[in-house]
């Protein structure tokens, strides 16, 4: 992903980046540094966008021209992969200093859950008809939480199943009144956006939790969750997730009276466990 000052910048001016462009930087970071390598047209094509576009891009970050943009990229590849070798063979891993980056951008990623858009969420998921979440091959596991939490305290919580004929039976009972939460992060899930355009072509609204970049669904989402790039990282972002899904949990509890159901769920559990 970011390994080298080029992605750093592509992913600093990423916010000020007109929709073409970010759709051209998103396609680069998610696949650094191999997405920039092939041709101007492919690298366009993959982003559903003109070649004169991704041109642009690449004068905008200063280069003379698409040859130019390749070269550097290569160049900060390789000194990128030069560097961690020597920070390998020469200093152990520093876990003092990973335990504090990952510390700062929790602290970000709770700073950008403001209060207007936590109560917005929150609200959207106390009134919904029914909820409905999913997300990618890791993020899948901050769906699985908020669900698991979220049918404690209201009724009609579900996680999106796996499966297409699963999924369609999903949209049959999907409509206007009903919630999809998706967790969508680089690398972009095709399968979630499949499934989230079908239940939005019904009428179901979407929150969409993502990442700086932003998922190509940020157009679709009613309230959109957006961590900062503090956020990016192999194993950060779960972190990250699972923080802004507690803190949504507590508000939607603070909006829904749960007592008798959490009194009944409890009392139903012991039931289960108990023996005859």
């Amino acid at each position: 992903m970011e390994s080298d000052a080029l992605a750093a910048r592509l992913g600093a001016v990423y916010p000020e980046l007109p929709p073409g462009e970010r759709a051209i930087a998103r396609v680069i970071l998610d696949d650094y540094p191999f997405a920039a390598l092939g041709s101007l047209r492919s690298l366009a094509e993959r982003a559903g966008v003109s070649p004169p576009t991704a041109s642009r891009l690449v004068g905008r970050l200063g280069f003379a021209g698409f040859a130019d943009f390749q070269a550097a990229v290569r160049e900060g590849a390789r000194d990128a992969d030069r560097s961690r070798l020597r920070e390998f063979v020469t200093r152990p891993p520093d876990t003092g200093q990973a335990a504090e980056d990952l510390r700062a951008g929790l602290e970000g990623t709770l700073a950008a859950m403001t209060g207007p858009l936590l109560d917005a969420v929150a609200t959207r998921l106390a009134e919904a008809g029914g909820v409905w979440a999913l997300g990618g091959p890791l993020s899948e596991l901050a769906a699985d939480y908020l669900v698991r939490q979220l049918a404690g305290l209201r009724p009609g919580a579900r996680r999106v199943p796996e499966t297409p004929p699963a999924r369609a039976r999903a949209l049959l009972d999907l409509g206007p009144s009903d919630v999809v939460v998706a967790y969508d992060f680089r690398r972009y899930s095709p399968d979630t956006a499949r499934f989230v355009r079908a239940a939005r072509g019904r009428g179901a609204r979407l929150i969409l939790v993502t990442d700086a970049w932003e998922s190509p669904l940020a157009d679709e989402a009613e309230v959109l969750v957006r961590l900062p790039r503090e956020a990016a990282g192999p194993i950060a972002p779960l972190t990250h997730e699972i923080a802004v899904t507690e803190l949504v949990l507590v508000a939607t509890a603070s909006r829904l009276d749960a007592s008798q159901r959490l009194a009944d769920l409890d009392a139903l559990t012991r039931d289960l466990s108990s023996d005859p």
